[in-house]
């Protein structure tokens, strides 16, 4: 997928992929979603999700309501926030090491 936004390439084909999620969904749930992590060759951070018509990536199409697929750009801070809640802890502490500290 490529879109352009705030006039910044995003593109699958050409970023580096970090790291995967899958909901604990059935893929043929309407709830069901997956997204990608990405940084750009120039270090930008984009998260490539799609899902059905009950996850994340619900887009009303006239009165009718569907799945979707879509490019989020995001920054550091956000990359970290999103590599904990997907249970991502190698990959944060690979790319942030100084994010983490011991308890």
């Amino acid at each position: 997928m490529r879109v352009i936004i705030d006039r910044k390439i995003y593109d699958t084909r050409t970023a580096e992929q970090i790291a995967e999620y899958s909901s604990s969904h059935n893929r043929g749930d309407f709830a069901y979603f997956e997204e990608t992590l990405y940084r750009t060759k120039k270090g930008n951070w984009f998260l490539h999700g799609e899902g059905g018509p009950a996850s994340p990536y619900t887009e009303l199409v006239g009165t009718s309501i569907s799945g979707s697929s879509s490019i989020v750009p995001m920054c550091a801070d956000e990359v970290i926030r999103w590599l904990e809640r997907r249970n991502q802890y190698d990959v944060l502490e690979k790319l942030f090491p100084d994010a983490v500290t011991e308890a």
